[in-house]
């Protein structure tokens, strides 16, 4: 069987998302996600987007009900002591890296097209008035370097 008789193979975002979280978490630190709030699709409060990205605190203490699947990032989260629904196509994450150390994964921000995930009928994300979560300003640029 030659390669082109070979159906494309999805993307390996999702996949690479779940396991720097994980060996993130693993080590006992904070996971970051930083995510191009600009690309359709996106549900964060407004008021935490800064230059059209938005960077977001994923650990367990922070977030409920994480949803880390292979179109959608998905939680509820706490911004000013309101609650917020968030809502983040896997495509718009452009890197997922430790706030302590910087240590993680960048993610190019043209792959995969530029076509959101399929809307799932049943779970609608909220406005974007009542669904983007920020964090607090960060001290530094965080260092991320790629991990293979």
């Amino acid at each position: 069987m030659t390669d082109d008789k070979l159906p494309p193979m999805s993307s390996n975002r999702p996949y690479l998302l779940r396991a720097i979280y994980d060996w993130i978490s693993d080590n006992n630190l904070t996971p970051y996600v930083l995510v191009d709030a600009g690309r359709e699709g996106v549900r964060v409060p407004p008021q935490v987007v800064k230059n059209g990205q938005v960077v977001l605190n994923l650990a367990m203490r922070a977030v409920a009900n994480l949803d880390l699947g292979n179109d959608w990032i998905s939680f509820q989260a706490r911004f000013s002591g309101v609650s917020h629904n968030i809502h983040i196509p896997v495509q718009a994450v452009l890197a997922l890296y430790a706030q302590e150390n910087g240590q993680g994964m960048m993610f190019p921000a043209d792959e995969g097209g530029d076509n959101p995930p399929p809307s799932d009928p049943e779970d609608t994300p909220p406005s974007p008035e009542t669904d983007q979560a920020g964090d607090k300003p960060k001290r530094s640029a965080p260092f991320l370097r790629v991990v293979k």
